[in-house]
């Protein structure tokens, strides 16, 4: 299963992989020469699909779980500044996704989406600590009947060149389904009310649907 952001892509990506392979059988006529280059046609094509993936993963929302929003790494777990819309200190859990991850963002919690903004920026390596004020990205914060605001941001990194955000004021969003998507190589960040009982460690690998970030009694 794809995601529809990736339909574009995929079709054009299919037509050309299929057009060079045609014309490399026509023009190249060493087999070996021939097959290596085909091969490595094919690869890329593979990695095309692999990023655009969507695996299902349904889920029954539950107002005292927060889970992890997208696939990846976690790489930050600490309390900072958050000056755009708390204006106050946050415990930040931050999740690297490299570009071999599943690149679907999804609600990490249930609630009414307060806030939603985009900023243009900067294409800084997503682990960069200047990544999350610098880079392009876009906030949202979550009014959740447990946690109360949470905020996510979801920020491009490198490779990244385009930041799908569905999140809009007013909106209810519902945990688990799909939030929007980062094409090639991201971040997201997790802002959660200090104090918050984090159920995630350094280094832990995060599945989007699946790890549970905090929970809350």
């Amino acid at each position: 299963m794809f995601h529809k952001e990736g339909t574009k892509i995929i079709f054009f990506s299919l037509v050309v992989a299929v057009i060079f392979i045609v014309v490399l059988d026509y023009v190249i006529t060493i087999d070996w020469l021939r097959m290596t280059l085909s091969s490595i046609i094919l690869a890329l094509l593979i990695l095309v699909l692999q990023f655009f993936r969507n695996p299902n993963r349904s889920i029954t929302p539950n107002d005292h779980v927060i889970v992890a929003p997208v696939d990846g790494k976690v790489v930050v777990i600490e309390e900072v500044y958050e000056p755009e819309y708390f204006k106050d200190n946050r415990l930040m859990v931050s999740i690297f996704m490299s570009p071999i991850n599943v690149h679907v963002t999804r609600y990490g919690l249930s609630g009414l989406i307060k806030y939603s903004q985009y900023h243009a920026g900067k294409y800084l390596v997503a682990w960069h600590p200047k990544a999350s004020e610098e880079n392009e990205r876009t906030t949202v914060v979550i009014e959740n009947n447990v946690f109360g605001e949470v905020m996510y941001r979801q920020i491009a990194g490198a490779l990244a060149k385009r930041i799908i955000n569905y999140a809009k004021p007013g909106m209810q969003a519902i945990q688990g389904t799909d939030a929007g998507f980062i094409k090639f190589g991201s971040r997201v960040d997790l802002y959660l009310p200090i104090g918050t009982k984090v159920d995630v460690v350094l280094n832990q690998k995060a599945i989007g649907n699946k790890t549970v970030i905090a929970k809350k009694q």
